[in-house]
């Protein structure tokens, strides 16, 4: 009876390990012309995000959705609502049924490419609207009818303000990367759109992070939400190596000149805190013959797409992005991210890092860490529940001394969604991150 017992118990543990191994798009109901363009993408088996979220969203419930970065979660809510759209089609000229709202113009542009690729085989029409450049193109497309329209917050107010949007018949709402959202100034944004959808809709809630402001924010046009979560709150990827290198503030610069060079990096991601700071250190490393492009707000759209253009095809090896970069930012086998200064908010590591190890690839994430960024690293570290030894380099030994005006001292007080809060920067000086008022807002 035991060993008839143990071989019972062994059968449901190798079934079990089956269904996980083999579990396919088509298991999870999606139809056919779907399941052509999610194969010819290359996917084979969904990701947990994808199993745990796309039957539900195709059932018709309301979702409030938790994953890392680069687990699939665009796929997660674009594969069941084209799903769900293309099997209940609508007669008559196309009325937005699908709007997706993202925090920036760059993760607007990369979940339209997916929807995109996933209608491949539908009779599903898409198109994108964001701000930074003419609208005239968008307004033609828009008049040509859609099913689903991709937007970021200010552009998609201007267009519904101008007449030229009908929200009144939209049946999936989806919010993208909602804690950016907040962190930008985007709340009340979020509500006047809400204002303008009907009362009877499917609601998705997709972020990496959760925050009380976030919960506050789905109880307030969320029914009856089936929670899922991928992974651990503010977790990261397991395949992500994380480095902190505690350096002087004068010497970052020629340090990461040298992991550049002795490693032979072909594509590195870095991140600093300001705009200002972004181009200053992509010029130097231009004139030490390292190709390099900044990404930030102030830089036109146009200019913000060629860098990315470059960076992807090869011919700029390095990439200096502000914050703006750390959501929607798609960028397969990413190798190496480096955080030129730590972020302010200990979340943006997070999406930061996130850039490299998607898709369970592995990748490289450092830190460089002067003393006034000791307090960032420790947040850090108590957000991830994880330990960091910082490393030091032989000839860039720290001996800097902490300024007056300690950055860490400040480091998490600002008010998500207000935008009220000014930051200083390790040397002191603030860096005027103005994530709530409208002039901002249209820059990213």
């Amino acid at each position: 009876m035991i060993g008839f017992y143990f071989l019972r118990q062994f059968s449901i543990i190798l079934v079990a390990f089956h269904l996980i191994q083999f579990m396919t798009f088509k298991d999870l109901g999606l139809s056919a012309p779907i399941l052509k363009a999610v194969s010819k993408q290359g996917y084979e088996s969904p990701s947990v995000i994808q199993e745990k979220a796309i039957p539900l969203i195709i059932k018709g419930k309301d979702v409030l959705a938790s994953a890392q970065t680069g687990t699939g979660k665009t796929a997660g809510f674009t594969l069941p609502m084209l799903h769900n759209l293309s099997e209940n089609k609508k007669e008559g000229k196309r009325k937005i049924r699908g709007l997706i709202l993202t925090p920036t113009r760059e993760l607007a542009a990369q979940v339209y490419d997916n929807v995109k690729s996933y209608s491949e085989y539908l009779t599903i029409k898409s198109t994108v609207i964001f701000g930074g450049v003419n609208q005239n193109p968008q307004v033609k497309t828009l008049r040509g009818g859609i099913d689903i329209l991709i937007a970021t917050p200010g552009r998609l107010l201007d267009l519904c303000g101008q007449g030229e949007i009908n929200l009144s018949k939209v049946e999936f709402f989806v919010l993208d990367e909602a804690d950016r959202m907040l962190d930008m100034g985007f709340v009340h944004d979020i509500k006047r759109v809400i204002k303008l959808l009907p009362n009877r809709r499917q609601n998705l809630l997709f972020s990496a992070t959760f925050s009380k402001e976030i919960k506050q924010l789905a109880n307030q046009f969320l029914t009856n939400p089936v929670a899922v979560e991928a992974a651990p709150e503010n977790s990261t990827a397991e395949k992500i190596v994380q480095r902190m290198i505690r350096v002087d503030n004068g010497l970052k610069t020629a340090l990461v000149i040298k992991l550049i060079t002795d490693g032979n990096w072909q594509q590195v991601l870095i991140f600093t805190r300001t705009k200002w700071g972004a181009n200053k250190l992509s010029e130097k490393l231009s004139k030490r013959k390292i190709s390099s492009a900044a990404i930030h707000g102030n830089k036109s759209q146009n200019a913000r797409t060629k860098a990315l253009a470059g960076f992807k095809d090869g011919s700029i090896r390095v990439l200096v992005a502000t914050d703006i970069a750390a959501r929607g930012l798609d960028i397969p086998l990413l190798p190496h991210v480096v955080n030129y200064e730590l972020p302010n908010i200990s979340e943006d590591y997070v999406h930061r890092i996130g850039r490299t190890g998607r898709a369970g690839e592995s990748g490289e994430a450092i830190s460089l860490v002067c003393i006034d960024e000791v307090g960032y690293a420790k947040d850090i570290e108590k957000l991830l529940g994880e330990k960091f030894d910082f490393e030091i380099f032989e000839g860039f030994e720290p001996v800097d001394k902490p300024s007056e005006k300690k950055p860490h001292q400040q480091r998490n007080n600002r008010r998500r969604g207000t935008g009220k809060k000014k930051f200083s920067n390790p040397k002191g000086g603030g860096n005027n991150r103005k994530g709530g008022n409208s002039r901002s807002k249209k820059r990213y």
